[in-house]
């Protein structure tokens, strides 16, 4: 797997990844929600820079411009509901993408222990031979990440699968290189330190979901 850690030279983007985690600043979900936003577009930038391009010829009122554009087709998905801020920054950029969205959560057992991940809702357009964008703010242990795309995968193959998070832990790339081919781009805002006993990021910023949209029962 292909790891690309943007927030390894000083910019804008630490800035807003500042006030994500900061417990006074998430009080604001709008102000939350911005920012996630924000972040987005910065990585959509970065992700552009490595996609194919091809040559095209521009007619401006005064003549004519040679420039280039992306090649393929591109698809955003999105995984519910914490990466929908995120998929709007995505959306600002790449603003003539198909966009998917898919569901996946943790089904605990009757005492509580860890269980199953499903991925029960899909709404994707096709995605062959296209680049996929798969977005989703938070990586902690990777394996929603993995079963998401195992879900997709089922039918259809992307000519190239990326995949964006805004804040990782070193337990979920591991996990991610161990499940996925070596082709897969894995953009990450900033790396944490770890998972703590409960499997939430440390330092992290808490539930990206519940501070951008709300608690959920």
């Amino acid at each position: 797997m292909k790891i690309h850690y943007i927030s390894e030279e000083n910019s804008i983007l630490n800035h807003f990844l500042a006030q994500l985690r900061d417990v006074t600043i998430q009080k604001d979900s709008m102000r939350f929600r911005k920012n996630i936003e924000r972040i987005g577009e910065i990585m959509a930038y970065e992700l552009s820079k490595t996609l194919p391009y091809k040559a095209v010829a521009v007619q401006t009122p005064l003549g004519i411009k040679h420039t280039t554009c992306i090649e393929d087709n591109v698809v955003l998905c999105s995984i519910l509901r914490a990466g929908l801020a995120l998929h709007t920054g995505f959306m600002n950029f790449f603003d003539d993408a198909e966009n998917g969205f898919v569901s996946a959560y943790r089904r605990h057992g009757k005492h509580g222990e860890a269980g199953q991940i499903l991925v029960e809702y899909q709404a994707a357009p096709s995605f062959q031979d296209k680049i996929l964008i798969l977005i989703d703010p938070m990586l902690a242990t990777g394996q929603s990440l993995v079963a998401v795309i195992q879900k997709l995968m089922t039918e259809e193959q992307p000519k190239e699968l990326h995949i964006a998070v805004v804040i990782a832990a070193p337990e979920g790339i591991e996990y991610l290189e161990q499940q996925l081919p070596a082709n897969v781009h894995l953009w990450v805002a900033t790396l944490d330190e770890k998972l703590d006993d409960h499997n939430y990021i440390v330092p992290g910023l808490g539930d990206a979901g519940d501070l951008a949209y709300g608690q959920k029962l």
